[in-house]
């Protein structure tokens, strides 16, 4: 079984895939305008240090969100 964490808590580097979206239907909406739901993998870019943005590579994009949504998001670890 692969290890499950916030994506907020990936290293650079790092590849994942969603699991879960831990929000409303807005929220999941918003995630899925950015190309990011439920079993898509993705790639931590880089994260700032004191709750800034989280930058992740999804498919050939690269993609910045806020601290607050990355902590929504559960991610498996592969």
């Amino acid at each position: 079984m692969s290890e499950q964490k916030k994506l907020i808590q990936l290293k650079a580097g790092e590849v994942a895939r969603v699991i879960s979206v831990v929000g409303g239907m807005q929220f999941q909406r918003k995630l899925e305008s950015l190309g990011i739901r439920v079993g898509t993998k993705l790639t931590n870019v880089s994260s700032h240090f004191w709750r800034g943005p989280v930058t992740v590579r999804v498919n050939q994009s690269s993609v910045a969100i806020g601290h607050g949504m990355a902590s929504k998001i559960v991610v498996e670890i592969e």
